[in-house]
C-alpha cells in the first residue's frame, strides 16, 4: 500500500510538472507571436494573457485583444478570446468568441454580435499547424457595418472545412450552412417595396471543394492567404419564398485570380430575381433590360419560361451569363 501511495504521489508531482512546463512554455510562445508580429508592423496588443486549466487542460485567455495587419488593411478587435485544448491531444483546439466583436477591412468597419460562437480545430501534429478539419458555429449571428442600425441577420451559422488528402495538400472540402438569414431592412424594403417575400430565407447554402496554392496554416495569418486555384461547387443554392437560385460547376483561378470555367446556374421565377437586382442596385437598368431580352429566349426555347438553366461562363477576363455578356470577371483573391 505505502508503494502503491509512493507511485501515485510521484505520478502526480510528474504530471504537475509537466502541465508547469506545458503552460508556461504555451504563455511564452503566445506572448513571442505577438512580439513577432509588431516587428512586421502590425498592431498586436491585448491586455492580459493567462494559462489555466489545471490538470488535464490548457486554457489560454486574453484580454483587449486587437489585431490589425497593415499589408490588408484587416483588423479585430475583442474584450476577450479564449484557446482550449486538452494536455494530451495538443493538436485539437477549441477557440471561443466573445458576444460583440469588431472586425475592419479597408472600406468599412462592422459590429458582429452573437451567441456561442466557437470553432473546434484539428492540425496536423507539427509546427506548420497545417489544418486537417475545422468547424466554426455561432447563433443568433448579427452584423452590421459600424455606421448603420441596420443588421444582416443569422439563427445559426455553421462554416466546416476538411482537407482532401487523397487529392492535394492545399484542397479542402469547404461547407456553408445559413439558418434564418435575414437580410438588413432597408435592403429588403428598397429591392421588395410590396413586401412580397418573408423575411428570412427558406435556404442559403453550399458546399464546395477548393484547392489553395499553399495549405492553411499559421502561415496564412503570419504571411500572406493562401489564394483559390481550382473551385468544384457541387451546389450552392438560395431559396427565398418564390425565389430559387442554384449553382454548380468549376473553376481554375490564375495567379491574378482570374476565373476561367462555367458554373451552371438555375433560377426559378428569374424575371423576379433580376427586378430586385435592378432595384438593389445590383444591375444598371440597361444590363437587366439586356438580360431580360436575351435570357427570355433562352427560357422560351427550353421551353418553360420562368425557369431558367443557363451556363455563367467566364473566359479571357469576361464573363457571360448564357448567350449575354455581363463585362470583367471578379478576381478572386483573398486578402
Amino acid at each position: 500500500m505505502k508503494r502503491l501511495l509512493i507511485v501515485i504521489l510521484v505520478a502526480a508531482a510528474g504530471w504537475s510538472a509537466y502541465w508547469l512546463i506545458g503552460a508556461n512554455q504555451l504563455r511564452a510562445a503566445y506572448a513571442g507571436w505577438f512580439e513577432a508580429r509588431r516587428a512586421e508592423g502590425w498592431a498586436a496588443d491585448y491586455g492580459t494573457l493567462e494559462v489555466n486549466g489545471f490538470p488535464n487542460r490548457f486554457d489560454t485567455g486574453f484580454t483587449d485583444l486587437a489585431l490589425a495587419d497593415p499589408d490588408t488593411g484587416l483588423a479585430w478587435e475583442a474584450p476577450f478570446f479564449q484557446i482550449m485544448k486538452l494536455s494530451y491531444r495538443p493538436n485539437h483546439v477549441i477557440a471561443a468568441w466573445p458576444e460583440r466583436q469588431l472586425v475592419a477591412t479597408p472600406r468599412r468597419k462592422y459590429h458582429l454580435q452573437s451567441r456561442d460562437m466557437r470553432a473546434s480545430m484539428i492540425f496536423e501534429p507539427e509546427t506548420r499547424l497545417r489544418v486537417r478539419r475545422a468547424t466554426l458555429t455561432a447563433e443568433a449571428l448579427e452584423t452590421a457595418p459600424q455606421d448603420m442600425d441596420a443588421p444582416t441577420r443569422m439563427e445559426a451559422l455553421t462554416l466546416a472545412a476538411e482537407r482532401v488528402p487523397a487529392d492535394d495538400e492545399a484542397s479542402y472540402r469547404l461547407g456553408l450552412s445559413a439558418d434564418g438569414l435575414a437580410p438588413p431592412l432597408p435592403w429588403r424594403r428598397r429591392i421588395d417595396p410590396a413586401g412580397s417575400l418573408p423575411e428570412r430565407f427558406d435556404a442559403f447554402s453550399a458546399d464546395l471543394t477548393v484547392t489553395f496554392d499553399k495549405p492553411w496554416d499559421r502561415s496564412a495569418v503570419e504571411d500572406a492567404r493562401p489564394q483559390p486555384r481550382r473551385i468544384k461547387i457541387a451546389l450552392a443554392e438560395a431559396r427565398w419564398g418564390r425565389l430559387e437560385l442554384q449553382a454548380a460547376g468549376r473553376l481554375q483561378v490564375d495567379a491574378g485570380g482570374v476565373p476561367e470555367g462555367s458554373v451552371t446556374v438555375k433560377a426559378r421565377n428569374w424575371r423576379e430575381i433580376l427586378e430586385m437586382a435592378e432595384s438593389g442596385g445590383v444591375l444598371s437598368e440597361g444590363m437587366a433590360e439586356t438580360l431580360r431580352d436575351g435570357l427570355g429566349v433562352v427560357a422560351q426555347l427550353a421551353g418553360n419560361p420562368r425557369t431558367l438553366d443557363v451556363p455563367l461562363t467566364f473566359a479571357g477576363g469576361r464573363v457571360k451569363l448564357g448567350p449575354v455578356p455581363l463585362g470583367r470577371a471578379p478576381r478572386l483573391r483573398l486578402r
